[in-house]
């Protein structure tokens, strides 16, 4: 595993799915964590020997608040992860309201562009700040458009970051994960929806917050010191193209 020991990690949106998993790897490496959530996760900061701070993301002072709190208690931060997001979509773009719009970029991306503004102040030169995009901040999803908008945008600020920060050596890049079995799946639809996320993953099913956590794990290490502005997929194959199995249903229905 790579070792974190001495480091000091911030992780948005840590109570739940990719943020938990990756408090929890944070910490077995080594790492001091605080985390942060809009949820009370006190027990979760006692049990890894770390930190909660109350985070709402989508408001700038909270989350300025959030880094000058974890420098106050530990000294630094070597390790951001803007992780916090949510989930609107199912909504045709003729459909959708303006208020779609809003809610996703408030939350997806200026909780990103908040991290990354305070983030360039409050973090240790040679420090690592990751961004949560997604596979559909690389492509387009029918019915999805306000999340689409709001994680195309988060690649494109992560990568002017990666930039303007890479004479502090600050490392900036962000991930791209596909479908991964979180709450936010869970609860974001019909139950038919899963067989069909499986179906159009090359790999056949589902991704693990755990195998998430690997990679943000390996960006905040120093065996990563010469990635930079890079968007990173961990998608089962799904951007790589049509998995068999749609094709294999496709043909069965042209014979």
């Amino acid at each position: 595993m790579f070792s974190l020991k001495g480091k000091v990690a911030v992780i948005t949106g840590g109570g739940s799915g990719i943020g938990l998993a990756t408090v929890r790897r944070f910490h077995q490496a080594g790492a001091k964590v605080v985390v942060a959530d809009l949820t009370d996760e006190t027990k979760l900061a006692l049990e890894i020997d770390g930190l909660f701070i109350k985070t709402d993301v989508s408001k700038e002072n909270e989350v300025q608040a959030l880094l000058e709190k974890t420098v106050e208690a530990y000294g630094r931060i070597d390790i951001l992860f803007n992780n916090a997001g949510i989930g609107r979509g199912l909504v045709m773009i003729s459909d959708a309201e303006s208020v779609d719009y809003e809610v996703s970029f408030k939350v997806n991306t200026m909780g990103v562009l908040y991290g990354l503004k305070h983030g360039a102040v409050y973090l240790s030169d040679g420090g690592v700040i990751i961004n949560s995009a997604s596979v559909a901040g690389l492509q387009g999803v029918p019915t999805y458009g306000p999340y689409v908008a709001s994680k195309h945008a988060v690649i494109g600020i992560t990568k002017t970051a990666a930039l303007e920060l890479s004479p502090r050596n600050i490392r900036v890049n962000c991930i791209c994960p596909g479908t991964i079995d979180t709450p936010m799946l869970q609860n974001s639809g019909a139950p038919e929806q899963r067989a069909i996320n499986d179906l159009v993953t090359p790999l056949g099913r589902s991704g693990l917050p755990e195998e998430v956590a690997a990679l943000v794990h390996f960006l905040s290490s120093d065996d990563s010191k010469f990635i930079t502005g890079q968007a990173i997929t961990v998608d089962g194959g799904i951007t790589a193209g049509t998995s068999l199995g749609v094709w294999s249903g496709l043909a069965a229905l042209v014979q």
